[in-house]
This record gives C-alpha cells, structure tokens and sequence, in this order.
C-alpha cells in the first residue's frame, strides 16, 4: 500500500471549489430547504454490540459516572470565565459554517452548545474554536481546548491519550465514490484504487496494517489530509477515486455533493464520544450528566431530526449507543 499525505494547502489551493460545496449545502434551517437527498445504499444493521471492537480490550463505553458537581476542573474553566470547545467548520450537517449567515451550525455544534450552555450557565461564555481531524487529540492534551465535539470516534488507543464521555452516536465506516464510478460496493470502491482518508480518523485505521482489524491486501493507495472535507474536494478535482469516512460524514458529502454516492457495504460499527483531558474527571462527570439530560429531554432526537434524519434514513434511536 503506497501512502501520500497531502498538506493542508492544497485544499486552500481549490478553495473555489471548496466554497462551492460549501453553498450548495447552506440550506437547512437557516438556509433555503435542501433538495431532497438520493436514496442512501443501506448498511448492515448496526447491532450495537458490535461496537466493541473484538479485537480490543477496552470497554469503549467505560466513562465516569454522571455528576451535576463542579469539581477543580470545572470550577478552573468557571474562573478563566470561558470554556473552549474543538469543533470542526467542514461537516455540512454536523459542523459547518453556513455561507448565508457565518455562524457554525449542525448537529455537534448543537450539542456543543448544550454542553457549555450547561456548564457554564451562559451561551456567552462558550467558545466554539475550529479544529482539524489530525488535531484532535493534541488540541487537548496541550490545553487549546477543553472539549472536544466533533464526530470523534472512541477507541482503546484514543483513550490511552483523552478521556471520552458516554457514547453519543453509533456509527459505521463507509465510502463515497463519484457517480460516474462503477464500483457497487464497498471492496470494489477500495481495492486497486486511490482511497483518501483524514489524518488520524478511524478509515486511516482501516487501512493501517499495524492496527487490529485493518482492512488487509486491498492495493488501495491512500491519500491522507488533514480534514475530511478535502477528501471531497480532491474527489471533485479527480485526484482520488473515493473517500472513507464515517457514515454520518459520508452522509453529509452526499447530501451536499449531488455528483458523489455511498456505496454498499460498511466497516467497523464504533461509537462517537466527547474528548477531554484525562486528568478532569470532574469535568467528564459533568459532560456525562449533559448528554444524559440532553437525550431525556428529547433535544438530541430533536436534533438529529433537523439535522440528520433526511441523509441518515433511520430514526434518532438507532443511532443512540446503548452498552450490551
């Protein structure tokens, strides 16, 4: 497998492009209605059992318990009188910067909002701060953060370096493909061809030979960005042949693409959580009881119902992670 990382300058080099994508997804809530999208290839059920990848050790639901207390962590945040949330600007639907208004809107942002709302008892005193794929992990660990929401997948390695809160989504891995492309599933979208990925995202893993359960002897050469959304990009450009990500992103680029489609077939069914430093429990108890609050209170079904629900097909409980 031959790997070709591209800087993120080259997604500024086609940012025409770029923008273009990103007006025709403004539509949506603050925007005109989106057409109706094309009918999205079904993926195996997501049992959600199979969440815990076998291969792995670790409970990926594992997090402490809910808590409305504010320990030192969150009485730190308090005093410093703003708390800063890594979200991304480029996930038409779940973070993305809509053109007709430059607010970032979609359904992390939402509950990004809900959680500093929360926590610090003021809209006002929540800083929504963009941050690429790669960055995730050291976004937090250097203290540029405090959170992170931003579709990030949970997984045995990640939480060696941050703690995760309480999964809030379940998803798989899919691909994206152009039109024109005659593979009709996913092995034939990959084998032999130009896949691109994001640095650090869970479809780098697949193809990683030196993780457990990577997708072996597929031939596929892999362009690695920084953001998912140059994935799209390139695709648009013809420079790759398809783009893995998760189901929820690949979802999105369809929606806002309409030359680009979703293949047959998915990988790895994981769960989604929220980041933070593994030496703020407090803060992590917090966050827990929020998501706990938010999906009781029906705003995350409300959520996914404005946001989600016309590209992911399913309703909002099959997407809610619940431990086996």
């Amino acid at each position: 497998m031959r790997t070709r990382t591209v800087p993120t300058r080259t997604a500024a080099a086609v940012a025409v492009l770029a923008a273009c994508a990103a007006v025709l997804g403004g539509g949506g809530p603050s925007g005109a209605a989106p057409a109706a999208p094309a009918a999205v290839p079904q993926a195996a059920p997501l049992a959600v059992q199979q969440a815990q990848d076998q291969s792995d050790s670790c409970d990926l639901y594992a997090s402490v318990p809910p808590s409305s207390a504010d320990g030192p962590a969150v009485k730190a945040i308090k005093a410093k009188r703003s708390l800063v949330i890594g979200v991304d600007q480029n996930s038409y639907r779940w973070g993305a910067r809509n053109p007709n208004t430059g607010q970032i809107e979609g359904f992390d942002i939402d509950l990004a909002r809900a959680i500093g709302t929360a926590i610090m008892g003021d809209p006002d005193k929540v800083v929504l701060k963009p941050v690429a794929t790669a960055d995730r992990v050291d976004a937090v660990k250097l203290g540029r953060v405090d959170l992170i929401v931003r579709t990030m997948t949970i997984s045995c390695q990640r939480m060696q370096d941050v703690a995760f809160s309480k999964p809030y989504f379940s998803i798989t891995q899919r691909v994206l493909v152009p039109k024109t492309s005659p593979a009709k599933n996913l092995d034939e979208a990959i084998t032999g061809r130009n896949v691109c990925v994001a640095k650090g995202s869970t479809a780098a893993d697949v193809f990683d030979p030196t993780k457990e359960g990577a997708k072996k002897d597929t031939g596929a050469h892999l362009t690695v960005v920084e953001n998912q959304l140059d994935c799209l990009v390139l695709m648009q450009l013809g420079k790759v042949d398809a783009t893995m990500t998760d189901a929820g992103l690949a979802a999105g680029q369809a929606a806002q693409d309409q030359t680009v489609r979703i293949v047959d077939g998915d990988l790895k069914p994981e769960v989604i959580g929220v980041a933070m430093l593994k030496s703020s429990p407090d803060l992590t108890a917090r966050v827990n009881q929020v998501l706990a609050d938010y999906h009781s209170s029906g705003d995350w079904g409300r959520s996914y119902d404005r946001w989600l629900k016309p590209y992911m097909v399913n309703d909002a409980e099959h997407y809610w992670p619940v431990p086996h």
